[in-house]
C-alpha cells in the first residue's frame, strides 16, 4: 500500500487529509492521482460512490491551480446540490494548511444574487450543478475561458437526470481546457456517446474492480418477510436501536410517504426525503437529520444522492433497489470513516435468488436474519 507522499501529494495537503482521518490512499486514489499528476490528460474512471473519488480528482486539481491567478482554472460538475456542496466542503478541508485556494459552490436552491456577488471575488475552482452553472453564464456572472481542467462527477447520474444538453454546452464553453476527467459508477451507452463527441483521442481508462469497492465494515444481512409484514419488522428493528441513527430506503415516493406516516403513528422520529419536495423542504429535512433532531430518515434512491451524514449505524432496504449499483450507494451511507454498520434488506420469499445474484455481482456475503 502506497502513501499519499509516494503518490506525489505535498506535505501541506497531506496534513489536511490527516486532520480528516484520511491516512491511506484508496484504490481509485492510488491509480488516478499519479496519472493525473504526471500526465494530466483525459481520464475516464469507473468507480462507485464511497471509493474516495473526491480526493482522487480533488487533490490533483488543487495542485494544478495557480493561487496568484484570479481566473477560474478548475470546474467540477455534479448532478445534485448535495453532492456539489459535499465536494466543495471536502476541497476546502483538504486545503486547511495550504496557500489559500478559493472554491465556490454554485447550485440551485441557493440565492442567485449571493452567488453572483461571490463570483466577483477571485475564484480558482467552481463546483456546480449543470442547470445553475448555465443560468449564471447566461447572466454573464462568470466565464469558463480560463478553465484548464473539467471534472464530471457521477456522469451517469447527470445523463439519467436529463442534463445532456447542459453538459454539451459546458464542453463547448471550456474548449481551451487541457483535460477532462470523467468519473461514473456505470458507463452506459449514453456516456460512450458523450466520450466520443467530447473527448477526442484516447482517454486513459480506469475501472475499480467491484471487489475493491466493498466496505468490509458493513455487515450485510437480509430478512424474509411478506410485503404486509415489513412495517412491523421495521418498527421492531427501530425499537432495538436506542440512540442509533440510520436511513430506510424505499423504491418509490409513494412507498416512502406511506411508511413515514405508519412509523410516525407508532411514535418514531422519522422524516421523509423524496423527489416531490421543494429545495427548501429538502434542506429542512436534511438539516434536521444532520443536527440529530430526527433519528431516522426514509428516502428514495434519487432523493438520497449526495447524502453525507456522519455516524449512521444502519441502512434498511424496504425493497431492493432497481439497479444493483444502487445497493452500493445505499449501503455505503453507513460504516463511514472506519466505523461499523449494518445493512438489512427486507425481501419477499420469491426474491431469494435476487440476493444470491446481488452477492455474486458485488462480491458481498449476506447472512440471513430470522
Amino acid at each position: 500500500m502506497k502513501t499519499f507522499k509516494e503518490l506525489g501529494i505535498p506535505a501541506d495537503l497531506i496534513e489536511g487529509l490527516q486532520e480528516l482521518g484520511i491516512i491511506h490512499p484508496t484504490d481509485i486514489q492510488e491509480k488516478a492521482i499519479p496519472f493525473l499528476l504526471e500526465n494530466g490528460g483525459d481520464l475516464i474512471a469507473q468507480a462507485q460512490t464511497g471509493t474516495g473519488k473526491t480526493a482522487a480528482f480533488g487533490l490533483p486539481l488543487l495542485m494544478s491551480v495557480n493561487p496568484k491567478s484570479p481566473q477560474i482554472q478548475g470546474l467540477i460538475v455534479a448532478p445534485t446540490r448535495e453532492l456539489a456542496k459535499q465536494i466543495g466542503k471536502q476541497l476546502f478541508r483538504y486545503t486547511k494548511f495550504s496557500e489559500r485556494i478559493f472554491i465556490e459552490v454554485l447550485s440551485g436552491g441557493d440565492s442567485f444574487d449571493r452567488q453572483v456577488a461571490a463570483l466577483q471575488r477571485p475564484t480558482h475552482i467552481v463546483v456546480a450543478t449543470p442547470g445553475r452553472l448555465i443560468d449564471l453564464i447566461h447572466r454573464k456572472a462568470l466565464t469558463l475561458v480560463g478553465v484548464k481542467h473539467l471534472v464530471l462527477d457521477e456522469a451517469d447520474e447527470m445523463l439519467s437526470m436529463g442534463f445532456k444538453k447542459e453538459l454539451l454546452k459546458i464542453f463547448g464553453l471550456t474548449r481551451s481546457r487541457t483535460s477532462t476527467w470523467l468519473f461514473s459508477a456505470t458507463i452506459p451507452d449514453a456516456i460512450h456517446g458523450l466520450i466520443k463527441d467530447c473527448m477526442p483521442g484516447k482517454p486513459h481508462q480506469l475501472k475499480i474492480d467491484k471487489a475493491h469497492v466493498v466496505n468490509r465494515d458493513i455487515d450485510h444481512q437480509f430478512v424474509i418477510c411478506g410485503r404486509d409484514e415489513k412495517t412491523d419488522f421495521i418498527s421492531r428493528f427501530l425499537k432495538t436501536q436506542q440512540e442509533n441513527r440510520g436511513v430506510i430506503f424505499c423504491r418509490t415516493k409513494a412507498g416512502a410517504i406511506i411508511l413515514g406516516k405508519q412509523l410516525a403513528v407508532k411514535g418514531y422520529g422519522v422524516d421523509v426525503l423524496q423527489g416531490d419536495l421543494t429545495q427548501k423542504e429538502r434542506d429542512t429535512v436534511m438539516r434536521s437529520f444532520k443536527k440529530e433532531r430526527t433519528q431516522f430518515l426514509i428516502a428514495t434512491d434519487v432523493a438520497a444522492r449526495g447524502i453525507d451524514v456522519e455516524g449512521l449505524s444502519f441502512v434498511l432496504h424496504h425493497q431492493l433497489p432497481e439497479q444493483n449499483e444502487y445497493y452500493t450507494h445505499r449501503s455505503g451511507r453507513t460504516a463511514r470513516a472506519g466505523k461499523k454498520g449494518i445493512s438489512v434488506a427486507l425481501i419477499e420469499p420469491r426474491e431469494r435468488p435476487k440476493i444470491v445474484r446481488l452477492a455474486n455481482e458485488l462480491g458481498l456475503s449476506f447472512s440471513e436474519v430470522h
